[in-house]
């Protein structure tokens, strides 16, 4: 019996292990913890509206200066930067062929006069015809139209300032041969007021009209704050840069301005309507205007991983122009370490 007995308990024993093996085997797995994080809610702001450029400071009027006929240059009486007076004189052309075009037209106007004298004279004897009297008047007249287009160059031989101004830009040097109508000189007409020119990006230039008016600082006086109104916006790019030319007139006032000031200017453009904006910690890999963004659910704490469209900055926030709709709950704090689907738990307080 005692052995029969024992056998019993070893055979109970035997079939009770591989039974407690199973039962460890199927004890499930900890499932992974829930990663803190930080959100914040998608919100809606009012877009961007203000337009911010840089530029400088130059005179409402240039004006580029030239010598009527070509020639070669004898002197350049101004630098680069200087301060001129109107009348002054700035460049002169070397005049000894103008001069020499003078003379002779003077020349021929005298004798054709004196032809005119001599045939009315015949005329009056009946030795020459009235035809003949007649084509010497008109042979005077092309004279003296000769004449005075020849001193009209001459005159045109020396450049004298158009107005009180800036030398903006010096061109050519003593001794340089010059083209007809060729620049030399750059005055910029400071009696005209001041502009800013400055450049807009083609984003920027299709929200900027004539007449919008903003406000321009400058580096070199801090402290003033200028009124502008935009005058002009270039209907096509540079080829150069590929931006815009924007022109505004400034109301200076009483401030002492000098050509090339920097100028940063702040215009004030249409309101659109609100857009939805997140904090800037919230995007992820952000590549131009695309990025994204880790979504938790509304009924459960997974995150999903959603590509958005960026906008502008408005202050610590940037603007979504697709992706995402007012009232999304977006990561700010943690996303670092989530992956799509991941379990997330959402902390309070900043």
């Amino acid at each position: 019996m005692n052995l029969r007995h024992g056998l019993t308990v070893l055979a109970l024993i035997a079939g009770a292990l591989p039974g407690a093996g199973c039962s460890r085997d199927a004890t499930p797995s900890a499932a992974p913890a829930a990663t803190p994080v930080r959100v914040a809610t998608v919100e809606t702001a009012a877009a961007a509206d203000l337009l911010r450029a840089v530029g400088y400071v130059a005179p409402a009027d240039e004006v580029r200066l030239a010598f009527k006929t070509g020639g070669i240059v004898r002197a350049i009486h101004v630098d680069q930067g200087e301060r001129v007076r109107r009348g002054q004189l700035l460049a002169t052309q070397a005049d000894d062929e103008v001069a020499a075009a003078v003379t002779q037209a003077r020349a021929l106007a005298d004798k054709a006069n004196r032809d005119l004298e001599r045939g009315r004279a015949l005329f009056a004897d009946e030795v020459a015809t009235r035809e003949q009297v007649e084509d010497l008047g008109t042979a005077r007249a092309v004279a003296d139209a000769s004449l005075r287009a020849a001193e009209f160059n001459a005159r045109h031989a020396r450049i004298e300032a158009p107005a009180d101004g800036i030398v903006l830009q010096r061109l050519t040097e003593p001794n340089e041969l010059v083209a007809a109508g060729q620049p030399v000189l750059v005055v910029g007409n400071t009696g005209s007021g001041w502009i800013v020119r400055a450049a807009l990006a083609d984003r920027d230039v299709v929200r900027v009209q004539a007449g919008m008016t903003g406000e321009v600082t400058l580096d070199a006086l801090p402290d003033r704050v200028l009124r502008a109104t935009v005058v002009e916006v270039a209907a096509a790019a540079d080829p150069a840069t590929g931006t815009y030319e924007m022109k505004l007139a400034l109301e200076a006032g009483d401030a002492r301005l000098v050509q090339g000031l920097v100028a940063k200017v702040t215009l004030a453009g249409p309101r659109p309507e609100p857009v939805p904006v997140v904090p800037v910690t919230a995007l992820l890999e952000a590549d131009g205007g695309d990025a994204t963004v880790f979504v938790v659910g509304t009924s459960d704490a997974v995150v999903r991983r959603v590509p958005v469209r960026l906008g502008r900055l408005v202050g610590e926030r940037v603007e979504i122009l697709g992706g995402l709709t007012p009232g999304d709950r977006v990561v700010t704090e943690g996303a670092a370490w989530l992956s799509d689907g991941a379990a997330v738990r959402v902390l309070d307080g900043p």
